[in-house]
């Protein structure tokens, strides 16, 4: 049995997998709190064949954890996580995760993200201040002071491991399981006034890209190889027949 092509072509579906995270990745290294995807591959063997065979399975997606670069931006509004931990907003269909903490106050006095999803404490409920109290400091722990007066708190999630992540829009993400709040901040806290980065490394994924054209190279000279055997093999069938 012929088993070269099917290889191949089992490892061109993992790098049409692999190139569009790829793409996505580079097309996001500028959007502030991007998590960058990442694919984990398997190798699958079929013992169907007289010998066993090694097929690359189509990879599992999941999200990077590691933090991207911080900017100071000195506006009162932006925050950035220190340690592994999210913020989060109220979107469409429930709760939203994303390290995008650039914020704004309507004037109904909701503190909401840059696209209008308003922001939520550990309880799950909408922030609210006074937008003509002056402007607002956050400490660590996310407590909200306008002129020496406390207000909410912002609400920093830890998401559960090995929770499904599905991405919304370009930095949220929504787990298939419920964040857990955070209550001690010696690991993690908020930082008013700056703004965290993609965690995207362009250089690291335009290296990856080369690599990946290559190999892809390879299948597909592979695959045109498995068929001219083919090909010369129906043909001496053919002419012996």
């Amino acid at each position: 049995m012929e088993t070269a092509l099917p290889v191949a072509l089992s490892a061109q579906l993992a790098m049409s997998k692999r190139l569009d995270t790829i793409a996505h990745n580079v097309a996001n290294s500028r959007t502030t709190g991007f998590r960058a995807e990442e694919i984990k591959f398997e190798e699958l063997i079929s013992l169907s064949a007289p010998e066993p065979v090694s097929f690359a399975s189509e990879g599992t997606t999941y999200f990077s954890t590691r933090s991207g670069e911080m900017t100071q931006t000195g506006n009162p509004l932006d925050m950035a996580v220190d340690g592994d931990a999210f913020f989060a907003f109220q979107g469409p269909n429930g709760p939203v995760y994303t390290r995008d903490g650039r914020m704004r106050i309507n004037a109904q006095g909701m503190v909401e993200t840059i696209s209008g999803y308003p922001l939520v404490d550990v309880g799950g409920a909408p922030l609210q201040v006074d937008p003509n109290a002056g402007p607002v400091t956050i400490t660590r722990d996310g407590m909200i002071t306008q002129n020496g007066a406390q207000g909410g708190a912002v609400g920093l999630f830890q998401l559960p491991a090995g929770a499904k992540l599905t991405r919304f829009e370009n930095s949220g993400l929504i787990p298939d399981r419920a964040a857990v709040p955070i209550v001690e901040f010696a690991d993690v806290g908020v930082i008013q006034g700056f703004q965290e980065g993609s965690n995207v490394n362009p250089m690291l994924e335009i290296s990856r890209l080369i690599s990946l054209q290559r190999a892809f190279e390879n299948a597909s000279n592979l695959v045109q190889s498995s068929e001219r055997t083919l090909d010369d093999a129906v043909k001496t069938l053919g002419t012996n027949s």
